[in-house]
């Protein structure tokens, strides 16, 4: 069973403030399966750093616009 990424994310939102834009459009921009794009939007894979610098720019966006870590316990000192 694949563990989910704590990374979370506003793809989908961003998408719709964005013309209502298809997971395939999406996908096509950024040189991605739309399968790859969905895994990505429900959080069940964590893209690269690079997929994710294309997918904050298809958006005009900073990179924590669309992608968000968690603070843990450990980080709150």
């Amino acid at each position: 069973m694949v563990k989910p990424t704590r990374v979370t994310n506003r793809i989908r939102a961003l998408r719709f403030a964005h013309g209502e834009m298809t997971q395939a459009v999406l996908a096509e921009r950024i040189g991605v399966t739309r399968q790859t794009l969905i895994a990505i939007e429900q959080g069940r894979y964590s893209p690269s750093l690079e997929m994710a610098f294309r997918i904050a720019r298809v958006f005009g966006v900073p990179l924590d616009d669309v992608f968000q870590y968690p603070d843990s316990p450990e980080e709150k000192s």
